[in-house]
């Protein structure tokens, strides 16, 4: 579900090459107004926009826009301009690097996202980086936060709504017998029900095992792991239950305290506004009784606020 409030005016991919040319030319950039045409084209738009500016100019629209812009709102605006898988696999590329090393952002992403989402991912990932995911996840993961990745890269969960009720229970009861029932835990149990299981599967499991032990199994796999282990499966866990929730929890922590973790901020709200921004702001505003809109303007400034609250949409 998009937030993306597109332009009121029906302009042409060519119209805003032109634009964006313009923009570029002259005495410094027209940042408010690559800002203004950027922020308001979804995926198919952008492509098209690239498209039209490489045959009319001969130049790569990317490489120009990181030159003409700095800072926060280049990492924004470079980020955007992906379309969505693309996107994701560049984060989880850039989260596997030596280099860039962010493996808490590798993880969210692989962990967030449906089983067709993880297949998409995978086909350009390999095609764009010339090694499979499964390749990068070995040699920068390790323990068993690499065994749960690989075991959700590989395999194909179920995506529709039906639960297995005799699963469910006996899952359940073999996470309780793999944590908190016994000394240590039994990572494996762990491991293949979170990612053999369907997202609401998982759900009713979460469900079931408070019902049985009157406890909650978030609080079991924060009793009884750590590290990028616990916040995998933490990430798994909250996204089978609701996702929107999930990101709405990432989004304030990232502006929670002294400073704001704007990469995080950036991430979260590039990927999510055409997927499920609308819900993510209405849980925003349930849990933390301010809109998100205003959280984000005030952690921001500039042309990078404008670009962001552009995304975000109308704030309700």
């Amino acid at each position: 579900m998009s937030t993306l409030i597109l332009s009121p005016v029906a302009t042409s991919p060519r119209d805003d090459a032109i634009a964006l040319y313009r923009a570029f030319k002259g005495f410094g950039c027209d940042t408010a107004a690559v800002v203004n045409i950027l922020a308001h084209r979804d995926s198919t738009q952008r492509a098209l926009i690239q498209q039209e500016y490489r045959t009319m100019y001969s130049d790569d629209l990317l490489k120009r826009l990181s030159k003409e812009l700095t800072g926060k709102l280049e990492t924004a605006v470079l980020l955007w301009m992906h379309d969505p898988a693309g996107r994701d696999a560049l984060i989880v590329w850039q989260g596997l690097r030596i280099e860039t090393k962010n493996l808490e952002a590798a993880t969210e992403v692989i962990c967030s996202r449906t089983p067709s989402q993880i297949q998409h991912l995978k086909q350009i990932y390999h095609s764009k980086f010339g090694v499979p995911l499964e390749h990068d996840i070995e040699s920068s993961a390790s323990g068993d936060h690499k065994k749960l990745l690989l075991a959700y890269v590989r395999t194909l969960r179920y995506e529709g709504l039906e639960v297995d009720r005799e699963i469910t229970q006996k899952d359940a009861k073999a996470l309780y017998k793999a944590g908190e029932k016994k000394l240590g835990t039994d990572e494996k149990t762990f491991i293949r029900i979170f990612s053999e299981r369907s997202r609401a599967q998982l759900a009713a499991i979460s469900y079931a095992y408070n019902d049985m032990y009157g406890s909650s199994l978030k609080k079991a796999v924060k009793g009884e792991t750590s590290g990028l282990f616990e916040y995998a499966l933490l990430t798994i866990l909250r996204c089978s239950e609701n996702p929107a929730k999930y990101f709405a929890k990432v989004l304030r922590k990232s502006m929670k305290g002294l400073g704001t973790d704007d990469t995080t901020l950036v991430r979260v709200i590039v990927t999510r506004t055409e997927i499920d921004m609308q819900y993510i702001k209405v849980e925003y505003l349930k849990k933390y009784k301010k809109t998100l809109n205003d959280a984000v303007h005030s952690e921001t400034s500039g042309h990078y606020r404008t670009f962001l609250l552009s995304l975000l949409g109308p704030n309700h």
